[in-house]
This record gives structure tokens, C-alpha cells and sequence, in this order.
């Protein structure tokens, strides 16, 4: 058997197979990737989530470059392997999937109950009120209030950021949260923070429920992502991955696709069908 026919067995086989999918599965999207074949990270290092709430300069910094890179996640649409991904659960293959991308783009193809690990780009909290705004709604407020960076335009970045030069910055007007004037957040775990407790606990119990685990478009490199790969193996259940290029997870998988998951999620829904 080839890898595609391998990994519709593992799904034709097992009772519950736990699918965690990572950038990759998107980058057919437009989104950009956090890293390359080898799973070195490329571009700037990423917001951390203690500066972001301590420093106005960082979140000036991240809301001009978020307002200007959103577009790309704001206008992405799912790419032909989150529609097959949603195809194998509606035919019971699948249970619900855990992401590790915060684009919202399994839910757009009609996956059901998948657990965003790292939260969902498209809602913004405040940080002291509570409130919970629509990323579109802030996108609005943005634009109103920066009318001379509206129009701007760069190379997008991963989650919704762009590649925005310092000096663009310096009279950015950041929004704040239009009930009580608080900080805005989105609704994202930054680096340097952790995934809330809730969703954390939602997800163990998905990988104690399963029986095999399924990776796809991830490096696995960040450990809320590997964790499902190791748990998995310690308790001697399989792992696949369908990933370009290396995984952290490599010395542990039963079966491995080197192909884009717009390629072979597709063939592995139609295996299934």
C-alpha cells in the first residue's frame, strides 16, 4: 500500500482517530506559514503575550501590522483539504478535530466542535471589561481612525500579520474597546502565554478517547502541538502525519506523507467514500 491507502486503513481500522492539523493545511489559503521544510521558524520573532499587555509600543506595533495583514485572513477562504477533512468526519470517520491554526477555516468547511487550541483570530477581547468584539468590527474602527494606513499595503505574514517597517508606526492610533475604553486583545494565545485550561482539558480528553492520532500540516516544533504526537506514542497508539518536510514527531510516526494536504486529504477522502 501506498501512504494515502495506509492512512485510510489506520482511519478504516480504528475505532477514534485524533486529527490535529497545524499551517500548513492553510497555507493553500493565501496564509502564510511559520516555517520551512526543515522547521526553522522564518521572519521576525512573534509577539509575546506579557509585552503585548505591559507596553503600548508593542501593541501599537501589532495593531498596525495586524490591521494591514488581516485582509489576508479576513478574505481566505477553505482551500480543497479543510472541505475534505470535513467531508471524512460527516462520514464518521473522524471526531472532532484539534487546530493549532487560529483561522477559523475548518469551521468555514463545515467541520463541527473542532477545538482551536490557540484561540480564533476573527474575535478580539477586552481585556477589562470582558467583552468579545467581532475581528471586522476592530477592522472597522482601525481603518476610521488610520485613514493614512488604510490603504497600505505589504507582504503578509502568518496569523494575520504583515511586514510593516517601524517607522509606519509612529502615529498609529490603536484601538480601544468601545464599551468601557479598556485593552483590546485578540482572541489568540500569544507566545509566552498558555492555552486556557478549559481548552487544554477539552483536548486531553479528545487524546485519551482515541485510539490513533493524525497529523496534518504541522512541524509539531511547538510543544501544545507535539504533545499529542508523544502522549500518543507513550501510550502505544499509532501516529501519522501528513506534512511537507520534517516534524518534530518523526522518530515517533507509524506513517509518514510528504505531499500538501490540499493533495491528500482529497484522495484520502475519496479512498474513504
Amino acid at each position: 500500500m501506498n501512504g494515502i491507502e495506509r492512512v485510510a486503513e489506520l482511519l478504516r481500522t480504528r475505532r477514534d482517530v485524533l486529527v490535529v492539523t497545524g499551517a500548513g493545511i492553510s497555507t493553500a489559503s493565501g496564509i502564510p506559514g511559520y516555517r520551512d521544510r526543515e522547521g526553522v521558524r522564518q521572519g521576525r520573532q512573534p509577539i509575546q503575550g506579557p509585552e503585548f499587555r505591559k507596553s503600548e509600543a508593542v501593541r501599537r506595533r501589532y495593531w498596525a501590522r495586524s490591521m494591514v495583514g488581516y485582509k489576508t485572513l479576513q478574505q481566505a477562504r477553505p482551500n480543497p483539504a479543510h472541505h475534505a477533512l470535513a467531508q471524512i468526519q460527516q462520514q464518521g470517520w473522524i471526531a472532532p478535530i484539534v487546530t493549532q491554526n487560529v483561522d477559523g477555516l475548518h469551521a468555514a468547511a463545515g467541520s463541527e466542535g473542532a477545538i482551536e487550541l490557540h484561540g480564533n483570530i476573527h474575535r478580539v477581547l477586552c481585556l477589562d471589561c470582558g467583552a468579545v468584539l467581532p475581528r471586522a468590527a476592530v477592522q472597522s474602527l482601525l481603518e476610521e481612525r488610520n485613514p493614512d494606513l488604510a490603504m497600505a499595503i505589504a507582504r503578509p505574514a502568518p496569523d494575520g500579520d504583515a511586514h510593516l517597517e517601524p517607522d509606519d508606526l509612529e502615529s498609529f492610533d490603536p484601538p480601544w474597546c468601545p464599551h468601557c475604553g479598556g485593552l483590546l486583545k485578540p482572541d489568540v494565545v500569544f507566545f509566552g502565554d498558555s492555552v486556557p485550561s478549559a481548552i487544554t482539558r477539552a483536548a486531553m480528553e479528545r487524546l485519551a478517547a482515541c485510539d490513533a492520532v493524525l497529523v496534518v500540516g504541522s512541524s509539531l516544533m511547538v510543544f501544545s502541538g507535539y504533545r499529542f504526537a508523544k502522549m500518543a506514542a507513550d501510550q502505544g497508539k499509532p501516529v501519522a502525519a501528513i506534512n511537507l518536510g520534517h516534524t518534530r514527531a518523526d522518530p515517533l510516526l507509524h506513517i509518514k506523507i510528504e505531499a500538501p494536504a490540499e493533495q491528500a486529504l482529497p484522495a484520502l477522502a475519496q479512498l474513504l467514500t
